[in-house]
């Protein structure tokens, strides 16, 4: 068994009564209804998405279509540039 190390970004947003914690580098997210459960649910989703890409054999197909690059044998995921708050103004044709 091989330990893997990672840093990833993770969002937090408000849905309703819902907070939503998401990562654009996995592609993954989870909801609950606090800050602190969403965190814990994407811990435990984030260590399921690998269990179940290590046990289905699919971690170099996977990983690589979203961006990592492999090292030796270490996985590196994409670097977050920039993260910021967009104000748009546009005239739709309603």
């Amino acid at each position: 068994m091989k330990n893997i190390y990672f840093s990833i970004p993770v969002s937090i947003f408000k849905e309703g009564d819902d907070f939503v914690a998401y990562s654009p580098v996995l592609d993954l997210s989870t909801c609950a209804s606090s800050i602190e459960r969403a965190h814990k649910m994407f811990e435990e989703s984030t260590e399921i998405f690998f269990e179940e890409l290590d046990r289905k054999g699919t971690m170099n197909d996977v990983l690589t279509s979203l961006g990592w690059k492999k090292t030796d044998s270490n996985w590196f995921p994409p670097t977050e540039i920039s993260h910021q708050t967009k104000k748009f103004s546009l005239a739709l044709k309603a």
